[in-house]
């Protein structure tokens, strides 16, 4: 890959090196987020682990010079461990980040999770402890926290998701043998979305069985995000089509069972609504408007069971819930229609 080949030919930042062998490498890959970033870095920084037992590499794939001097100078002041800082040019996304870091780590297995992070004291003890203890394992998969309010905003429960996930590379360790053969992160997942499946399936698949670390956790906060910003998440569905073109059996088994047909009949039904209004059927056009209008409130009902009732969320709920049907219906084809497969 060009981006891997440019970054190997740039000096890495390394604030400390070691000629012994670290018992696991960290990967986290970034994009102009430094104060994110030097959150975690600072709980990497004090992990309950050995002196010079792991070592921290942050993958950059906006190549931000105000990135590379966070690293050296919080480098500069950790002697427990190597932090280095790898530039990711000509790269887009996470999926390749994550492979270059990956790919330059000395240790024998690689430790995942993301700048808005807070990994545990004690996140990497007993990650590796859990792998250590499952031989049969290529992959072990953490626990991640999110903080929720008791109501929480439909964004806030669209993050909490990641608690229940069954492998997310926000909270992960994999022995780099497994990455070697499965050939890593698929870089055509350009967004920080599927990727992971895509990897978890293909471990399982051609690796072996991916096994649970109860007891490494990474606390997962939940990001400010603007007013219906559920509107540009459905971008993300782009790449569903994709991990169903790879993996289309077990996408449905452990992804989505079935299509989203209310969105289908949401969209179809509006579109008869206009067509028959034009067409001076007005009883057909008054119908076909009822039944739009009766899935569209119950998408938005069921979206507000449990969050968040303040006039704003409701009224962003109403809104986007209007909005959201036709438009991942859009992404959906357009995923198709790049990735060359039939999907509903």
């Amino acid at each position: 890959m060009a981006g891997n080949d440019k970054a190997m030919e740039r000096p890495q930042v390394v604030a400390q090196d070691s000629a012994e062998e670290p018992l696991v490498s960290v990967v986290i890959p970034t994009y102009r987020r430094p104060d994110l970033l030097r959150r975690c870095l600072q709980a990497l920084g004090e992990q309950q682990f050995g002196t010079g037992a792991y070592e921290v590499i942050v993958a950059d794939d906006g190549c931000q010079q105000e990135i590379e001097e966070l690293v050296a100078r919080l480098g500069r002041s950790w002697p427990r461990c190597t932090l280095r800082y790898v530039p990711v040019p000509d790269t887009q996304g996470p999926a390749a980040a994550r492979n270059t870091g990956w790919r330059l780590a000395r240790a024998s297995v690689v430790a995942f999770t993301d700048d808005d992070t807070i990994p545990d004291p004690n996140w990497l003890r007993e990650g590796c402890h859990a792998l250590a203890t499952a031989p049969e394992c290529c992959a072990v998969t953490g626990r991640v926290v999110v903080p929720l309010p008791q109501r929480p905003t439909d964004h806030q429960r669209d993050t909490g998701g990641l608690a229940t996930a069954e492998f997310v590379t926000a909270n992960c360790f994999v022995r780099k043998a497994a990455l070697v053969q499965v050939g890593g992160f698929d870089e055509r997942f350009t967004r920080a979305w599927r990727e992971d499946s895509d990897l978890q399936f293909r471990l399982l698949q051609q690796v072996g069985p991916i096994g649970n670390a109860h007891g490494a956790v990474v606390v997962h906060p939940v990001r400010p995000a603007p007013w219906g910003s559920s509107i540009a998440a459905q971008s993300k569905v782009f790449f569903d089509a994709l991990l169903y073109k790879k993996h289309p059996r077990w996408y449905r088994e452990r992804i989505r069972p079935v299509p989203p047909w209310n969105y289908y009949v949401a969209v179809l039904a509006l579109v008869v609504a206009l067509v028959a209004g034009i067409a001076g059927e007005a009883r057909t056009a008054w119908l076909a408007l009822a039944v739009w209008a009766g899935l569209t409130a119950w998408f938005c009902i069921k979206r507000l069971r449990g969050a968040a009732l303040t006039p704003s969320h409701v009224l962003e709920m109403i809104a986007t819930s209007i909005v959201i049907p036709p438009l991942s219906l859009y992404w959906r084809l357009r995923g198709a229609l790049a990735f060359k497969v039939g999907f509903l």
